[in-house]
């Protein structure tokens, strides 16, 4: 099947029927994806927009065989005003080429999640955040307006001040609330286009975390690697990273040159990543930092983007594929819940091939947006026969603890686990339905989750 735009000339041929999967490779649907430049046209009649699928769960599947608009061909610059900052772009624009284009500038992104390979629409639907959701909340703090077809085939804009309530269920709403078609938000000011940056070695996880609300209080930027293989007093020790943009006389001259990422090759089988090399990697890790805090100058893509040096770095899990187990504990007391999520790991033998930790301040606008005060914890876990029995312990556990897990990197929560999570869930479905009270728009997240048809 051909697409035509409006002059009647031809812009887009349908997919086949393809498999599609997020970032994980787990779960995967076979599922006709269509991609054009024009974003009014291939939406109508799709389900679910998807954009370069590093969701790791099924956020951006369809529940079978149905049709997705793929927007990686809508991704256009639209306006900026550099007095202001303020940048439009159409939804399909990734982040990478955004950064590339504003940081000689000394612009950026006022918040940028792991990734730079993901593009502004998804920004909107996952409401990401980053190393400095303390200072910056997440990206949806940061929107002024998005341009946006819902579920009746209507387009409009929304904003704080138009149709204030869809605007609020779309950031973080996973695609549910309508198709993201252009986007509007502030970039930051920044001193240069270089981090300085400093790194702590911590030898046990009282003092990580710690460290951790420690530094969050004096640096923009904070995050954890911690090693949640060992055993002993070295579980959970690990790394803090504490960073800021490099004052113009501490920078080099010179802006930052861009690399073009290593792509590990699709030959790994599901076997070869075994518990003890990741065991083995992170020992040397942790003693190659050594006890000094090693100030300096570091290139942006490193500190923000270290993973995306390598291309398709998921391919190492195999066919089975992984899970990132993201959630947030509320700060307490004491540490007694954090010890109890990794004693939870530990007990379970659990293999957390990467664990991050970050600091998470004050929850935003969004309606269902992930982040709460607290420390949140994204886990790798590779894909075998007992995962959903310890993702239902975990969060039993982070029910119990009054936290909650990120829909962007859901694969396996249950309905009724998630539902006891968030209190405000009723109140965002509630304005979704508003919008959508056939349930047009769905994905095989919302079918998990909230009972859609399949």
């Amino acid at each position: 099947m051909t697409l035509q735009d409006k002059n009647g000339s031809a812009t887009t041929e349908a997919a086949p029927l393809t498999t599609l999967s997020g970032w994980g490779h787990h779960p995967t649907v076979r599922a006709y994806e269509v991609r054009g430049e024009d974003l009014e046209r291939i939406t109508a009649g799709a389900i679910l927009t998807r954009g370069l699928g590093r969701s790791y769960g099924d956020s951006s599947l369809p529940p079978g065989q149905h049709r997705v608009a793929g927007t990686v061909l809508a991704d256009r610059l639209l306006a900026f005003d550099p007095a202001t900052g303020v940048v439009r772009a159409e939804a399909g624009l990734p982040l990478w080429r955004l950064n590339r284009t504003f940081l000689a500038r000394e612009w950026f992104t006022p918040v940028t999640p792991g990734t730079h390979f993901v593009t502004l629409g998804g920004m909107v639907a996952a409401d990401v955040h980053g190393k400095s959701h303390h200072v910056d909340g997440c990206f949806g703090e940061h929107v002024l307006k998005l341009k946006m077809r819902v579920a009746d085939g209507r387009i409009l804009e929304c904003s704080d001040e138009h149709e204030p309530e869809l605007f609020r269920a779309t950031l973080g709403g996973m695609g549910l609330t309508g198709h993201i078609l252009e986007v509007e938000f502030r970039l930051k000011r920044i001193p240069s286009p270089w981090i300085w940056q400093e790194v702590e070695r911590l030898p046990d996880f009282n003092s990580l975390l710690f460290r951790l609300q420690e530094a969050s209080k004096d640096w923009p930027y904070t995050v954890c690697w911690a090693d949640f293989l060992g055993g002993g007093p070295h579980l959970g020790r690990g790394i803090l990273v504490k960073g800021r943009w490099a004052e113009p006389y501490e920078a080099p001259h010179e802006p930052p040159q861009f690399r073009s990422p290593i792509s590990v090759p699709p030959i790994f089988p599901s076997w070869f990543l075994q518990r003890w090399m990741v065991q083995i990697f992170n020992r040397l890790y942790y003693l190659k930092v050594g006890s000094a805090r090693h100030p300096g100058i570091v290139h942006p893509e490193t500190f923000f983007y270290p993973l995306d040096v390598v291309g398709n770095w998921n391919r190492v899990y195999g066919k089975r594929g992984f899970t990132q187990y993201q959630c947030v504990l509320p700060h307490g007391g004491d540490f007694s819940p954090h010890h109890r999520l990794l004693q939870l790991l530990h007990r379970s033998k659990a293999a957390v091939y990467l664990c991050v930790i970050k600091d998470c301040g004050a929850e935003g606008k969004g309606m269902i947006s992930f982040p709460k005060p607290g420390v949140s914890y994204a886990l790798d876990i590779p894909v075998h026969d007992k995962l959903q029995e310890l993702i239902d312990a975990l969060n039993e556990l982070v029910i119990a603890e009054g936290g909650r897990v990120y829909l962007a990197k859901d694969a396996l929560t249950r309905q009724e686990h998630f539902s006891k999570m968030d209190p405000r869930l009723a109140v965002w479905q509630g304005v979704r339905r508003q919008w959508d009270p056939l349930g047009r728009l769905r994905s095989a997240q919302s079918v998990r989750l909230f009972g859609d048809r399949p």
